[in-house]
């Protein structure tokens, strides 16, 4: 099985679907994105993109609302806050400090571009 990412005009996800391996595969049943596409274009229309559901290639296994980068050649998941980078090896973003690795739940404050530590629930 095979998976694609139907691409918008502005490179942002809207579907993503499986495809049997019959119709992604030549002759010689050889997977091909291209043949993969085209199926997906004939049945639904547009631009269509595999992806990888281990992240084998294009970083990341694309999701709804993912943009297609082309120049990274990459799907990259919605920025979470404004102050967040995007790591260029991973396609992933980060925030601007690391989260405590004190083994404490924490949640990023946008306001004060810091983490706060989450207090634990009463028992």
């Amino acid at each position: 099985m095979a998976h694609f990412a139907k691409i918008d005009q502005f490179g942002y996800v809207t579907q993503v679907i499986v495809v049997a391996n019959k119709d992604t595969s030549d002759a010689a049943s050889v997977e091909k994105e291209h043949i993969g596409a085209a199926f997906c274009e004939r049945l639904f229309g547009g631009t269509w993109k595999q992806t990888s559901y281990n992240g084998n290639f294009r970083k990341n296994y694309a999701g709804i609302g993912y943009k297609y980068d082309e120049q990274r050649n990459a799907f990259i998941p919605p920025q979470p806050f404004a102050s967040w980078v995007i790591n260029e090896l991973t396609c992933q973003w980060q925030a601007p400090t690391p989260m405590p690795t004190d083994g404490k739940m924490y949640t990023w404050d946008e306001a004060t571009t810091s983490w706060v530590e989450v207090a634990a629930a009463a028992a």
